[in-house]
């Protein structure tokens, strides 16, 4: 039992990682119906300036948290209204192959300001300390990320539920074309949710550099997929979706390579089996844990 907790601990902090990122996918593709493929590399842009704000700048854990969040949602915005916003009303084709364009962008434009070598936090950044239990350990690096995780995805999802932004988001993803007609600023609700969306990629950002200390320009590439795997499982456009989506997926990430071994499965196997066991449930629920289907005129 007490092996069992532990694991679960160490589950939930990857999950509310994993949901951090996915809440950006879904939000965007909640009121746009985009899916935004450089959102990983955004994440990864909010882990680098985490490192600026504290290495550079000296910063300590919240300021640099706020610091980068900041600059990392205006970014959002601004790539929106540069890349996204001119081709709003072209082909699903041309919107995906501008997304991925500008996710390669920002990747090697990192990899040219700071080079391949790894970064990571400096080690007075958060001092850990551990708690033990009942024989369970957990430090307090692990309390702040799943705490955290939860408050942010608490406030987002109060500000969508019970703000007139909230209702116009809503609005949008419903009938983007008749929102405009009741007085709403489209241009100002895709902007807001750009920038929620980006800075929450950002504390996962900072999070993750935290609990894994090894950042580089490609990190957004496979943690940014699978947070969109976790994303669709979840329903993308629902934000409850997204949450229990990345939950899901960091808890049979690390439960297959606990539990593996006592039945002769490797370590090497948990992507392959948590993938799997992800594509099963698409199967069963191809709309997701979820999502509603559409209906689409054609």
């Amino acid at each position: 039992m007490t092996y069992f907790v532990q694991q679960f601990l160490n589950a939930l902090q990857l999950g509310s990682l994993y949901a951090l990122i996915a809440l950006g996918y879904t939000m965007v593709y909640g009121v746009l119906l985009l899916i935004n493929f450089a959102h990983g590399d955004i994440f990864m842009i909010g882990a680098f300036l985490g490192v600026t704000g504290s290495m550079v700048l000296g910063l300590p854990f919240v300021p640099t948290l706020l610091l980068s969040m900041t600059i990392t949602g205006l970014m959002g915005v601004a790539i929106e209204r540069i890349a996204y916003k001119p081709i709003r009303h072209a082909s699903r084709l041309s919107v995906v192959i501008t997304a991925l364009g500008v996710g390669l962008l920002l990747e090697n434009g990192m990899l040219a300001l700071t080079g391949a070598d790894p970064r990571s936090y400096p080690s007075d950044f958060i001092t850990t300390t551990t708690y033990e239990k009942w024989g369970i350990n957990i430090s307090n690096v692990k309390i702040i990320i799943i705490v955290l995780a939860f408050v942010l995805f608490i406030g987002l999802y109060l500000i969508v539920q019970r703000t007139k932004w909230g209702m116009a988001m809503r609005a949008i993803s419903y009938d983007k074309f008749a929102v405009p007609l009741m007085g709403v600023s489209q241009d100002q609700i895709i902007s807001l949710t750009f920038l929620m969306g980006a800075s929450l990629a950002a504390a996962g950002g900072i999070l993750w550099g935290v609990a894994f200390p090894v950042l580089n320009p490609y990190m957004g590439m496979r943690v940014g997929w699978k947070a969109f795997i976790a994303a669709v499982v979840g329903g993308i456009g629902d934000i409850r979706g997204a949450m229990l989506g990345g939950l899901l997926l960091g808890f049979i990430e690390i439960m297959v390579p606990a539990y593996g071994k006592s039945i002769g499965i490797s370590s090497t196997w948990r992507d392959p089996i948590a993938f799997a066991l992800l594509l099963l449930i698409l199967v069963i629920r191809p709309t997701g844990l979820f999502g509603v289907a559409r209906r689409q005129k054609v």
